[in-house]
């Protein structure tokens, strides 16, 4: 055995061999002897190489599994050209994969659900919008046009699209931060357009550049605890309309909310109890009895129609109850002139879109992929970024703010029996005609029943199951949860989002910097080595010290895996037992997936140090990667020979505890 590829787990013809505390062989041993030890020992395989590659064909496959792990153009392969120009139209545009195969029955189907989903959007988009500071027209004119683009660019047939609560809470306390929206309300409208914008190029470029990953930093437990805490907070802001209070606060902390509303309560709380109340029975005969989910979906609605029928017959508005006023009928203005660049609020837009576009991308894309599999389709998480970036563009051009796939409207349109993102058509032309034809009828709204409905909705994103889920599963998730619903309460809705995300990247620090590595015993009987804290059964091997790393080694652990692996071997030799003296430490890289040149130093070094100590280190397994560096680093010298190269842990001990026995006289 001379090359690497062709190493064996067992002793070389070639090299010197070593027995720690024993006398040493020098030079092969005698055929008759090698002969013995196979037949004692069974067959020792080979650690085989990685077959060769040129670093263009390895950097061309880091790439594609980066960005294309799922693959999308395997299917073109062999197509004729006119088939391969059919199927990136049917990729760019999902909408050409469903409707040509539409029919009348599906259309029965998705006309329902759009005409249920609408009921709720209407009212929702008018509450949202107040949430976030905008009038009300905005938030039914972000009902219109951006499901008409999500229906030809989205993947999924369940998603129903428009504006939500969470993002229009962050974009109207991030932005509120720097422009007064009563002072100037053109200029914040301004801001909410840009801000729109740039939300939507971060999540188009996102999907075009294929860096979906990036999202995944926000984990469950950083959203269930975000979630729950933003409820709370936009359940409190609404006080100022349940309660009547004038001059309310703009902070978004707990302790100013509750001082605005102990200070200032002035005004009957009567009806926006008794609507309250309503929405919340319906959601929990819709949440008990899943097949009347229509009523928690017309409640919203059937509030708004009776609260207003109500303020108009008993002329309300005179005796305190504020109402919403006078909106213009006629469909969405072009609003390209007013995306605004300045310099002097460009950084706010840029980071109020950053902000808004990740969240309400997250929640899109999760709804999504948890309807898909409800009923066993795939949604492209690219394409759907895609879709979400490029109708917040068009959005901001055309008087919308940022808007995604809501779960309350998703719950709504999957119960109603849609088919295929028709539906999503359906509601936007139904908002359309409640743009043209009755605005006129949404005067007498009071916004005490807007408030109720904001509540009744973001209710529903107080998840205690999922968080008691997580305190008993990961109480470091736990407090990754704590955390980002503290920081959402205490300090504001940006800061406690940003403290969370900053927790759960600390958290991946710490793993990658101190990694798992134990110590394996054998489990009496068999061939298997498994780690002795979690196996009760398995036991020591005399004389050798089995250690594993589950984990890659880089330049990040190197240091902390050789400070541990010195004071293990350090335990061991102290022990003073003369029948378990260490003699072979063998390091397990079954489960390192990849090493930098740092690792390949810590072996190299961690070989070195053995040596000096009288012991003998012995790799197992190494994979392909790890190969492949260790191949490299004996080209230059030669530091581990093919003796300590193993395929098994059973091997490397079968091998070396009989070889010992042979070398001792």
């Amino acid at each position: 055995m001379v090359g690497m590829s062709g190493a064996y787990g067992g002793h070389s013809n070639g090299g010197e061999s070593r027995a720690p505390k024993a006398a040493v062989v020098v030079g092969a041993p005698p055929p008759e002897m090698e002969m013995e030890m196979a037949g004692a020992m069974g067959v020792v395989h080979k650690v085989a190489a990685q077959p060769a590659q040129s670093t263009a064909s390895k950097m061309k496959g880091k790439v594609k599994e980066t960005f294309f792990p799922d693959d999308p153009f395997r299917s073109f392969k062999g197509q004729p050209l006119r088939a391969q120009w059919v199927m990136a139209a049917r990729y760019l545009f999902p909408v050409l994969e469903w409707l040509p195969g539409y029919s009348l029955s599906l259309f029965k189907s998705d006309l329902v659900a759009g005409l249920t989903i609408a009921s709720l959007a209407i009212p929702q988009g008018i509450s949202y919008a107040k949430l976030a500071n905008l009038p009300p027209i905005i938030g039914l004119y972000s009902s219109f046009v951006p499901p008409l683009v999500y229906a030809v660019l989205g993947s999924s047939r369940d998603l129903a699209v428009g504006p939500v609560s969470i993002a229009s809470l962050i974009m109207g306390s991030m932005l509120r931060q720097a422009v007064s929206p009563s002072a100037e309300p053109m200029l914040f409208l301004q801001l909410a357009f840009t801000s729109t914008f740039f939300a939507g190029l971060v999540q188009a470029s996102l999907g075009i550049l294929r860096l979906g990953f990036i999202i995944d930093f926000l984990s469950k437990a950083t959203l269930v605890g975000f979630m729950a805490g933003a409820a709370i907070i936009v359940s409190l802001q609404q006080l100022k309309a349940l309660l009547g209070i004038v001059h309310f606060t703009t902070q978004m902390g707990i302790v100013p909310v509750m001082a605005s509303v102990f200070q200032h309560t002035n005004e009957t709380i009567l009806m926006g109890a008794c609507f309250l109340v309503l929405l919340l029975t319906a959601r929990h005969v819709s949440i008990r009895w899943p097949r009347f989910f229509w009523i928690s979906a017309c409640a919203p609605l059937a509030s708004v129609i009776v609260s207003t029928l109500l303020v108009f017959l008993f002329k309300a508005q005179n005796h305190g109850i504020s109402i919403i006023g006078s909106l213009k009928c006629g469909l969405n203005r072009p609003s390209w002139d007013k995306l605004l660049f300045d310099p002097t609020y460009l950084g706010l837009t840029m980071k109020t879109g950053l902000v808004t576009g990740i969240i309400s991308l997250t929640e899109g894309v999760a709804v999504g992929r948890t309807f898909a599999s409800l009923k066993d389709y795939q949604v492209d998480g690219n394409k759907e970024m895609m879709a979400i970036g490029l109708m917040n563009i068009v959005g901001s051009c055309t008087s919308c703010y940022v808007t995604t796939g809501a779960f309350s409207r998703s719950a709504v349109n999957h119960n109603a029996g849609c088919k295929t993102a028709m539906s999503n058509v359906v509601m936007a032309l139904t908002v359309m005609v409640t743009l043209l034809f009755l605005m006129p009828l949404f005067v007498y709204t009071p916004n005490v029943v807007l408030g109720a409905i904001i509540i009744a909705a973001v209710i529903g994103l107080i998840d205690l199951p999922a968080a008691y889920n997580i305190w008993k599963m990961d109480k470091m998730d736990f407090l990754v949860c704590l955390c980002a619903f503290a920081g959402v309460i205490f300090i504001s809705v940006q800061e406690g989002l940003a403290i969370a995300v900053g927790i759960s990247i600390f958290r991946v620090l710490m793993q990658i910097t101190r990694p798992r590595m134990m110590i394996q015993g054998n489990i009496k009987g068999t061939d298997i080595y498994r780690n002795l804290h979690q196996y009760k059964e398995a036991q020591r091997v005399p004389g050798f010290l089995i250690l594993t790393v589950e984990a890659p080694i880089n330049f990040a652990n190197t240091n902390y895996l050789n400070e541990r692996t010195k004071r293990w071997i350090e335990d061991e030799s102290s022990s003073g037992n003369k029948q378990t003296e260490l003699r072979v430490v063998i390091l397990d890289l079954s489960a390192v997936p990849a090493i930098d040149t740092s690792g390949i130093a810590f072996l190299i070094d961690l070989k070195k140090s053995t040596e000096k100590h009288g012991l003998e280190l012995v790799l197992v397994n190494p994979t392909g990667e790890v190969m492949e560096k260790i191949q490299r680093a004996n080209d230059a010298h030669d530091h581990f020979r093919p003796d300590c190269l193993y395929l098994t842990t059973g091997e490397a001990i079968a091998s070396l505890s009989g070889f010992a026995k042979m070398a001792t006289p």
